[in-house]
């Protein structure tokens, strides 16, 4: 059984009864059990529960949904009831938090019948962009072990990656699905904000974070997004406007669509590969009938600088519930409230949820809140307008993800900053609010023991345009064979 099938190819099998849902989840556990030792994408499994959806999916056999029997991994943010869920911090690992509850998200992928098998690896509480801040350990990129899956949505892009699900959730808070969907050489999407609900997704960033899928091929982003996306009246940032059929969409192709093409997104000094395959894609548009026109977006060198100023200052605010009271890790024989309070805080979270949680702190007190948080929103419009302006001349923005492959794993421990930028064309669609994902458009060249690592292709639309970004990402997809490649594990 291969379990590295789309979910339209799986699909087809089990209406088909080529296969059983059974046998599908089956595959995907024994897949987990011969690579994750080496990978460390899967973090919980839950096997047997998932074995018995399967088998009552089976029993009833109706697969009227594309999703109906599909095992998916989910990210470890997403509550899930009566499954462990720890965001990868020993702040709730320790006393083996189990939700009551199922995300909407969950539920809405439950009510359709698709089969949760496991909780994937992410940074500790979403902080990181190389899922190495995880209180379990490092996920490994599945095309060079040496090298990081990326982050902080790692488990999920090489569990998609490696065959141990057939699609997965993350979160993209600054860039957290793209990157390593990139990295990894699949896609995955970050939709607008307010487009899929966050109730029961632990948060980092309220006002910026969005969840979304990886998945092997952009036909099955529009499938998983179907399935997940619209109002929901326990979320009140989502927006009641219309869903769009993507899959039909996709049919439209590109031809008259206008292709932007933002020069602050071509840095002097990067990577050759990156930039040489983007640049290639771009003529693939042009062949398809697409037209290409140089923009500029000037307040993008501001981007990231902005989003380190709000996403910490809410990372203060959201982190403030963990406080060992109420929930979560505690500590022994404290002297008194505020001893207890330093122990169980300095204990249980990791070192970069310190550092934002200190830097928001910072930005938010009195005295520096003007000169910091209200400046960055300011900043934020700037960025927004940027983007407003641009898509009245161009329907899509193409762009590299990262500025170079995926790193090796410890390569930027002794910089923090240096991490930072690796978000450094990914933090400007959080400013303001756009869809973007991520498609793969190339492989950096052998060199010695290091392997070809995948190269991705970021296409970003105006708000709520999920179905204009999926519709070009589609029609490169299907002039290319990048996305068919797959790592051997």
């Amino acid at each position: 059984m291969d379990s590295s099938m789309t979910i339209a190819e799986a699909h087809d099998k089990l209406a088909h009864r080529e296969v059983s849902s059974t046998e599908l989840v089956q595959a995907c556990i024994d897949r987990i059990e011969k690579v994750d030792g080496t990978l460390n994408a899967v973090v919980y499994r839950n096997f047997d529960k998932a074995l018995d959806q399967a088998k009552k999916v089976d029993s009833a056999g109706k697969f009227d949904h594309p999703l109906t029997g599909i095992p998916y991994l989910v990210k470890d943010v997403y509550c899930e009831e009566g499954v462990q869920t720890t965001a990868c911090s020993n702040v709730l690992r320790e006393k083996n938090y189990i939700p009551p509850f199922d995300s909407t998200t969950s539920k809405r992928l439950k009510a359709v019948g698709a089969i949760s098998i496991g909780k994937t690896n992410t940074d500790e509480f979403t902080m990181g962009a190389s899922t190495e801040t995880s209180c379990y350990g490092v996920t490994r990129n599945p095309w060079d072990t040496t090298r990081v899956a990326g982050g902080s949505s790692g488990g999920s892009a090489a569990g998609v990656a490696a065959g141990e699900g057939i699609f997965a959730l993350g979160t993209d808070t600054g860039g957290s699905i793209r990157q390593p969907a990139a990295f990894c050489g699949i896609t995955g999407l970050r939709v607008t904000y307010g487009r899929t609900s966050r109730y029961g997704v632990m948060s980092m960033g309220s006002s910026i974070d969005t969840i979304g899928p990886l998945c092997r091929n952009v036909e099955d982003l529009c499938i998983v997004t179907q399935a997940i996306a619209g109002k929901d009246p326990l979320d009140a940032t989502t927006g009641d406007v219309p869903v769009p059929d993507y899959r039909s969409e996709l049919k439209k192709g590109v031809k008259g669509l206008r292709v932007g093409i933002p020069k602050e997104y071509f840095l002097e000094g990067m990577n050759a590969e990156v930039e040489a395959s983007v640049k290639a894609a771009t003529e693939v548009f042009k062949k398809l009938g697409a037209t290409v026109i140089d923009i500029s977006l000037p307040h993008t060198k501001y981007a990231t600088a902005t989003y380190y100023v709000i996403c910490p200052c809410a990372v203060s605010s959201n982190m403030a519930r963990y406080d060992g009271i109420r929930y979560g890790h505690t500590a022994d024989k404290p002297q008194n409230l505020l001893e207890y309070y330093e122990c169980v805080r300095s204990t249980g979270f990791g070192a970069e949820v310190k550092r934002r949680i200190m830097i928001g702190t910072y930005a938010l007190s009195a005295g520096y809140v003007d000169q910091y948080y209200r400046q960055a929103q300011k900043v934020r419009t700037l960025i927004k307008k940027d983007f407003d302006d641009a898509f009245r001349t161009v329907d899509v923005i193409v762009s590299p993800v990262s500025p170079t492959p995926a790193f090796t794993i410890g390569a930027h421990d002794a910089n923090p900053i240096d991490m930072y930028l690796e978000d450094i064309f990914l933090t400007s669609q959080v400013m303001a609010g756009i869809p973007a994902l991520s498609v793969p458009c190339g492989f950096s060249k052998a060199q010695g023991s290091v392997p070809a690592l995948p190269l991705g292709l970021q296409i970003m639309g105006a708000q709520w345009q999920e179905a204009t970004i999926l519709r070009a990402a589609h029609a490169y997809e299907q002039a290319t064979e990048w996305h068919m490649k797959k790592p051997v594990l």
